[in-house]
């Protein structure tokens, strides 16, 4: 059971990647300048999702390396071989099972997220898309690198990647309550 001490390092941790995932989109709109990364001033909401849907490739490639992994252990185990239908994961799998398993929840609600938002946003605001896609990917990163450590060592990563899924959804929220 989680104890208060791992409880608090849950909730500095999180906090942290809350930090973290603020001061990176409000740095990326204030000054990181957008021509080079491929926005233009006036695209059709085509254009967006078009934009929008080449900076989810590192996303889903994440989510590839993640089945992959999976799919070499079941390969090579005969114990995992059967398949999850019959029994649990043994002790090499379990770990990469779980981390492909939440990264294909966080990966439907980031993608979502990132497309609804580039159909809300407008020219040089597009450069938040490529930002969030690196927020997702270095939380994918540090929740996996962490999860084998227990629950704090996951938290910023697993908040790292919630807190920019949320921001996402937040901003495209309120930039469609005022009217877009």
């Amino acid at each position: 059971m989680t104890g208060p001490p791992e409880k608090k390092s849950i909730a500095v941790r999180s906090a942290l990647a809350i930090g973290v995932t603020a001061s990176s989109l409000t740095a990326t709109w204030l000054w990181i300048p957008p021509a080079p990364f491929g926005v233009e001033t006036d695209m059709a909401t085509a254009d967006r999702l078009a934009y929008a849907l080449k900076w989810e490739l590192p996303v889903l490639v994440w989510l590839a390396g993640c089945l992959r992994l999976v799919a070499s252990i079941r390969y090579r185990s005969d114990e995992d071989r059967p398949g999850a239908a019959y029994g649990p994961p043994s002790a090499r799998l379990a770990v990469p099972a779980a981390v492909l398993q939440n990264s294909l929840e966080q990966t439907v609600l980031a993608v979502g997220a990132h497309l609804i938002l580039a159909v809300v946003l407008r020219g040089e605001e597009l450069i938040l898309i490529p930002a969030l896609v690196t927020l997702y990917l270095l939380g994918r990163v540090m929740f996996a690198i962490g999860y084998v450590k227990g629950a704090a060592a996951r938290a910023f990563g697993m908040a790292l990647t919630g807190a920019s899924t949320l921001a996402a959804m937040v901003i495209a929220i309120v930039l469609l309550i005022l009217g877009r």
